[in-house]
């Protein structure tokens, strides 16, 4: 434990805390689902790149989204097992900060590319026949680019607003990883000016992306509604049901986390939340878009069929 007075160098990672048998039941939990997360969204990403029919723009942006969850469930999963195999973890105070920031980085970029790919479903449904001209290459590359320069923004402010703050009251962080409110709490500085820019800055990422994928909803939702048939308002809303569930599912959790009343008062209940989105979403997400995708169905059975074909000569 750090005494008054004297700058926290280093962190110890105090994990889950569970008896033994729990941790190492943990670890193996913790560790099927960081291979499923890897290799369902390599999977995705392979088969957007092999497959001619998913070369179009909403498939362009879920590869990123793919790629997103790699690093997103990397920058924190690797640790989490070493702090359940170790039961406890020491980081350095440098190596706090690069995974705070790459952290907060796939976070916000996941945040404002969710945002980009409810816009390119409003184009799609609202304006099919200038869909294509639309989002050309270009388009494309220039809204991920935005959402990664915008993340990056507040990722460089809200890591050097976290990591300004003294750190002196102790170096036990009772948590699986770097994270704001854990870390509040060893502050013996004032943090008061630094956590209104940071909380701040977390409500302006979340409000921005919601509010578009809102607007963009209620278009698409007019746009439905004006359509006839009952065939084809479930054919278009269909289009838009994995994204709408992996909006939810993570905006659901980050708002839990970073914008309720009591942030890091139940550090018990932050944990679980943590889990979900840290581990479970970016395993959950080439699950949610490959069973209620058509396009991405029959491309998986056209690659078993390949493999079939290949076995049997």
């Amino acid at each position: 434990m750090a005494e008054n007075g004297t700058e926290v160098m280093e962190f110890v990672l105090m994990g889950f805390q569970l008896q033994a048998e729990l941790q190492r039941g943990l670890f193996f939990v913790f560790l099927v689902l960081y291979l499923i997360t890897i290799g369902g969204n390599v999977g995705m990403i392979v088969l957007i790149q092999r497959d001619s029919r998913l070369q179009t723009p909403m498939y362009f942006f879920l590869s990123h989204l793919s790629f997103l969850d790699i690093c997103y469930s990397s920058v924190i999963v690797p640790q989490l097992l070493e702090t359940l195999a170790t039961e406890v973890m020491v980081i350095t105070f440098e190596r706090c900060a690069t995974q705070f920031f790459f952290f907060t980085l796939c976070a916000s970029t996941e945040c404002f590319l969710l945002a980009v790919m409810a816009y390119d479903r409003y184009v799609a449904v609202c304006n099919p026949l200038l869909y294509t001209t639309a989002m050309t290459p270009q388009t494309r590359l220039g809204l991920v680019a935005g959402a990664y320069a915008g993340a990056m923004v507040n990722s460089v402010i809200r890591t050097g607003c976290t990591f300004s703050i003294s750190f002196c009251k102790s170096n036990y962080v009772d948590f699986f990883f770097c994270d704001l409110p854990p870390l509040l709490k060893l502050a013996c500085s004032e943090t008061r000016p630094r956590e209104w820019v940071i909380y701040i800055l977390a409500f302006l990422v979340i409000t921005i992306s919601i509010s578009v994928i809102l607007i963009s909803y209620l278009f698409i939702i007019r746009a439905i509604l004006k359509i006839r048939t009952a065939g084809g308002k479930a054919k278009t809303f269909s289009t838009c049901a994995s994204h709408m569930t992996a909006v939810t599912l993570f905006f659901g959790t980050l708002i839990f986390i970073y914008l309720k009343g009591n942030m890091g008062k139940s550090l018990g209940e932050d944990k679980i939340v943590s889990v979900f989105y840290t581990v479970v979403i970016p395993m959950l997400n080439p699950m949610i878009y490959s069973l209620r995708n058509k396009e991405v169905k029959e491309a998986l059975k056209k690659v078993f069929n390949r493999m079939r074909v290949s076995q049997s000569e």
